[in-house]
């Protein structure tokens, strides 16, 4: 966690350094409204802990593969205590990594049968460069 030597300790760079991410990312992150851009002091907006913690969230979220127009909405959320729909939000994602692990799970399994068939010795094009249209479609 930060160490506060005041309201707002951090100015963007070290925002952004803290965070992981640049200042464009900072910058960006504001323009979609995931992050508030802070007054200037004496012209320099200074961000506090909770800009990080926020930052962090958000990264995270992205890891997890929210779209950031559902970081928004679960940073909405927590601002209004509504465990339900970040609940709802959240078997959701989940059930799109489940589709997506079993779309994964089926490709390795093609590719591994397809590695097995080119490495039996039988003759011929190796069925993994065979699985694949290489034909130009010229029409």
């Amino acid at each position: 966690m930060v160490q506060s030597q005041g309201a707002r300790p951090l100015t963007i760079g070290r925002l952004a350094k803290a965070g992981g991410v640049g200042v464009e990312t900072i910058r960006f992150y504001q323009r979609k409204g995931l992050l508030e851009e802070p007054t200037r002091d004496t012209g320099v907006r200074r961000y506090d802990s909770e800009d990080l913690r926020r930052l962090r969230f958000i990264k995270q979220a992205q890891t997890a593969g929210f779209t950031l127009a559902e970081i928004k909405e679960l940073l909405d959320l927590d601002a209004s205590d509504d465990r339900a729909r970040a609940r709802e939000l959240a078997n959701q994602r989940v059930a799109s990594l489940d589709a997506k692990i079993a779309e994964l799970k089926k490709a390795r399994d093609a590719l591994r049968r397809l590695a097995d068939e080119c490495g039996n010795g039988n003759p011929g094009p190796c069925p993994i460069l065979a699985s694949f249209d290489l034909t130009l479609d010229t029409a």
